[in-house]
C-alpha cells in the first residue's frame, strides 16, 4: 500500500520535476549531486539567524514563551498541539500537526496567539522591507498582529516565497482547529528590527489573486505530481532546464535525460521551452531547423526569436560563443581601471578590488584591494569604501590633468552599482564617503562600462554569459580551482571568524587572490574583444 504523501511548504516554489523525483520510489538509490557549498552556507547562516532571534525573543518575552524541544517529529507535533491547547502565547520552533487529508506537514519558527487561535511568524535571513511607506509592522517585543501599524518609513519588499510559506502554515493551523480568525502571518527579516505582517486575503498577486489562492493552486498541483510519482503512475512533470537546476541535487539525473533527448530547454529555458514544445519544437535540432525567415512565428518571450535559432545551431556545433557582429568593440581609454566588489549576502560590501592599467599617471599599475576584515555589518566597511572611492577619484583626476581619457569596467554592474549607492547612503557624512548624487552621476556616465552588457550585445552564448563561462574563451583561468562567488562567501566566514570563530588568515589571502583574478579576467576579456583573436569566433550569419 502506498504511503500517504505529505508535503512541506517548500514544494510550492520548487521545480515540479524535482517534486516528482523526491517521491518516486524508483529514484531512491539514484546518486545525487552534493549540496552546493554556497547553498549549504546560506542554510547554516539562516539557522544561526533563527537561533539568535529566538534567544532574543525568549529573553524579552519571558514566561509567555515556550520552545518546543528537538525530539522526534511525532513528539514535537504532540508538544506543539498541547502548548496551543494550553493557550501559550508564544511557541518557538513549532512542529504543526500533520494535515493528512490535505497532504500537508511542516514546522514554523514562531506561533503567536491571536484571539482564540494562532498565527504563524517566519524568521528569515533576507530583507523584507525597503525605504518607503505602507508596510504594516509591529515592534519586536510585541510580535502580534494586534500591535501592527502602518509604517511611513518602510514599504513591503516583494518576497513571494514568504507569503506562500505563511499560507501553508495557516492551512495547517486551520486543519487542527487552531487557526486565528484572520488569515495573516508575520515575518522577521535579516535586520530583526520589526515584524512585518502580511494579510494573505489581499488580492495583490498577478491577476488579482490572493496569496492563499496562489498557494492553493500551486500546492494542489505539487500534491498531484508527488502522488502520481509515489503511485508509479504516468509522470505529471518531465525534466526541463530552468534557473533552479544549477543548485539542484537532481540535476545530474535530469541533465542526462535532457541531453539524451536533446531537449529544447538546453538552449531556451522556462516558459519559452514549454511554448516551443506546444508547437512541436521539442528538441534543439527542431529549433535549429526553423528557417530564420520564419523566426518571428516562434512564441518566445525570454530570448529573441532569431537568437534562439542561432543558439540552437551553436549548441549543435558545441560552440561556447558565437559573434553577433562582424567587428567586436569595447569602449577603451588611456587610463583604465577594472573593478570587482565582494559582498556578504545583504550584510555589506567588504572588498573593492581594482586593476589599474595603461598610461602613466605616477601610479603603480596592477592590483589594489580596499578591504575590511571586521565582521559585517561594521562601520569599518565605510572606511574601506571611502578609501576605494578616494583612490578611484584620484586616478580619474590625474588622468584628466594630463589630458588623458579614463574609463572603469566591471562585469554586470548591478552588484557594484547596488553597493556603491547603498554605501553612499548608509555612510553619508563619514570621511571620504561620496554623496549618493556623486555616485549616481558616475554610474550613469560613459566612464563606467559594463562589460557584461558588451558581451550580451555582441555574442550569443549557449552555455551562459557569466564571467566564469566567458573568460576561458579569452584564454583566462582562475588560480583557485574552487573559485566562485558562492564559495567566496564561505571563505569570508572563515576569514573574519563569523559566528565567534577564530579568523583564518589564509582564507583572507585566498579571497584577495580570487578577487584579483576576477578583475584580471575582466581586463583579459575586454582586451581580447578588441584584438584580432576574438574575430576567430564563428560569426552567427555564417552558421
Amino acid at each position: 500500500m502506498t504511503e500517504k504523501v505529505l508535503l512541506d511548504a517548500g514544494v510550492v516554489t520548487r521545480c515540479r520535476r524535482r517534486v516528482h523525483l523526491e517521491h518516486d520510489p524508483s529514484m531512491r538509490d539514484q546518486p545525487q549531486a552534493p549540496l552546493d557549498l554556497g547553498i549549504e552556507q546560506r542554510i547554516a547562516d539562516a539557522a544561526e539567524h533563527r537561533r539568535t532571534v529566538a534567544k532574543w525573543l525568549n529573553r524579552v518575552l519571558g514566561e509567555d514563551w515556550t520552545e518546543i524541544p528537538r525530539v522526534a517529529v511525532d513528539s514535537r507535533e504532540e508538544l506543539t498541539l498541547a502548548a496551543m491547547r494550553a493557550g501559550t502565547r508564544y511557541i518557538s520552533y513549532a512542529q504543526l500537526p500533520a494535515d493528512e487529508p490535505g497532504g500537508r506537514r511542516g514546522s514554523v519558527d514562531l506561533l503567536v496567539r491571536s484571539g482564540d487561535g494562532y498565527v504563524p511568524v517566519l524568521v528569515v535571513r533576507h530583507k523584507i522591507t525597503d525605504p518607503g511607506s505602507g508596510a504594516r509592522v509591529s515592534p519586536m517585543d510585541r510580535p502580534v498582529p494586534e500591535a501592527a501599524r502602518n509604517d511611513q518609513t518602510r514599504k513591503v519588499r516583494a518576497q513571494p516565497r514568504d507569503q506562500l510559506r505563511l499560507a501553508h502554515a495557516v492551512r495547517q493551523l486551520q486543519a487542527c482547529g487552531m487557526g486565528a480568525a484572520t488569515n495573516v502571518g508575520g515575518v522577521i527579516g535579516v535586520e530583526a528590527d520589526a515584524v512585518l505582517w502580511h494579510d494573505l486575503d489581499v488580492p495583490n498577486w498577478p491577476g488579482g489573486r490572493t496569496a492563499l489562492a496562489e498557494y492553493e493552486a500551486r500546492f494542489a498541483d505539487r500534491l498531484a505530481v508527488a502522488s502520481a510519482a509515489a503511485e508509479g503512475a504516468e509522470p505529471l512533470a518531465l525534466p526541463s532546464r530552468i534557473t533552479e537546476c544549477k543548485g539542484c541535487p537532481w540535476w545530474p539525473t535530469c541533465e542526462l535525460q535532457l541531453r539524451e533527448n536533446r531537449d529544447v530547454s538546453l538552449v531556451v529555458r522556462g516558459e519559452d521551452a514549454v511554448a516551443l514544445r506546444g508547437i512541436e519544437v521539442s528538441t534543439v535540432d527542431d529549433l535549429a531547423a526553423v528557417p530564420l525567415a520564419e523566426a518571428e512565428s516562434l512564441p518566445l518571450t525570454g530570448v529573441g526569436n532569431t537568437d534562439a535559432i542561432l543558439l540552437a545551431k551553436a549548441w549543435l556545433r558545441n560552440l561556447p560563443l558565437v559573434r553577433r557582429v562582424r567587428d567586436l568593440a569595447v569602449p577603451r581609454a588611456d587610463v583604465e581601471v577594472d573593478v570587482d566588489m565582494e559582498s556578504y549576502a545583504d550584510a555589506g560590501a567588504y572588498l573593492w578590488g581594482c586593476w589599474l592599467s595603461d598610461a602613466d599617471i605616477d601610479e603603480e599599475p596592477g592590483y589594489r584591494a580596499f578591504v575590511s576584515w571586521e565582521p559585517l555589518p561594521s562601520d569599518d566597511e565605510a572606511r574601506s569604501f571611502a578609501e576605494f572611492w578616494t583612490w578611484f577619484g584620484s586616478v580619474r583626476r590625474r588622468a584628466y590633468e594630463r589630458g588623458l581619457s579614463f574609463r572603469a569596467y566591471c562585469y554586470n554592474e548591478l552588484a557594484e552599482n547596488r553597493w556603491m549607492l547603498a554605501s553612499a547612503e548608509r555612510f553619508a557624512g563619514k570621511p571620504g564617503v561620496p554623496s549618493v548624487a556623486e555616485v549616481r552621476e558616475f554610474i550613469r556616465s560613459a566612464e563606467w562600462v559594463d562589460l557584461f552588457a558588451s558581451v550580451r550585445e555582441q555574442f550569443l552564448c549557449p552555455n551562459g554569459k557569466g564571467l566564469k563561462v566567458i573568460a576561458p574563451s579569452a584564454g583566462f583561468a582562475w588560480r583557485d580551482a574552487e573559485a566562485s562567488g558562492e564559495n567566496s562567501m564561505r571563505w569570508y566566514r572563515d576569514a573574519v571568524g563569523l559566528g565567534g570563530g577564530v579568523p583564518v588568515l589564509s582564507q583572507r589571502d585566498r579571497i584577495l587572490r580570487y578577487n584579483e583574478d576576477d578583475v584580471r579576467a575582466t581586463w583579459t576579456i575586454r582586451r581580447w574583444m578588441t584584438s584580432g583573436e576574438a574575430n576567430e569566433i564563428p560569426y552567427a550569419a555564417d552558421l
